[in-house]
């Protein structure tokens, strides 16, 4: 889809929610992770999409996919990517180049319980975009990803840290 039909999508969309904001809540459908064999665990998602994950050779795993700590950052750099090229659409920003990176630091004496006191999640991300565009300038499109990243509904979540229940099933 090219940028006039990304806002023809995002119009249409607008002006449904506009008239009808309740059409606007959602209930996102589970996405389920199950272990195949190691560590290696197959993610399906409601339409039958897969990603398989595995960890690496030192912590037990075969590296025969990403690990979810990578998925986590490509979540957070696909949704970021995603939202910047749906506002330039939306703006009529033609961009000859969108390149999203994040990275992240952590301790991994967390993951396998050397000491409690360690966190296993990322202790910092930094989120690097490039960004091109012929008829913008620089403060321009820095407004664009700021914009978007008030918007990228993965950075709001990493910001707003909503509760997550557990739920333990016998299987």
């Amino acid at each position: 889809m090219g940028s006039s039909e990304i806002n023809a999508a995002l119009e249409k969309l607008s002006q449904t929610f506009a008239s009808r904001p309740e059409k606007a809540l959602v209930k996102h459908a589970p996405v389920t992770a199950t272990l195949q064999s190691g560590l290696a665990c197959r993610i399906t998602g409601l339409a039958g999409e897969e990603i398989k994950t595995d960890m690496p050779g030192a912590m037990g795993g075969n590296a025969s996919g990403p690990n979810p700590g990578s998925l986590f950052r490509a979540s957070l750099a696909s949704c970021l990517t995603t939202v910047i090229a749906m506002r330039a659409a939306r703006l009529g920003i033609e961009l000859s180049k969108l390149e999203v990176a994040v990275e992240s630091d952590g301790n991994n004496q967390g993951i396998i319980g050397l000491d409690d006191r360690i966190s296993a999640g990322m202790s910092g991300l930094r989120t690097t975009v490039q960004i091109a565009a012929r008829s913008c300038t620089q403060a321009e499109l820095d407004e664009l990803v700021i914009w978007a990243d008030k918007h990228s509904p993965v950075s709001c979540t990493l910001r707003e840290a909503p509760s997550n229940a557990l739920v333990i099933r016998a299987a």
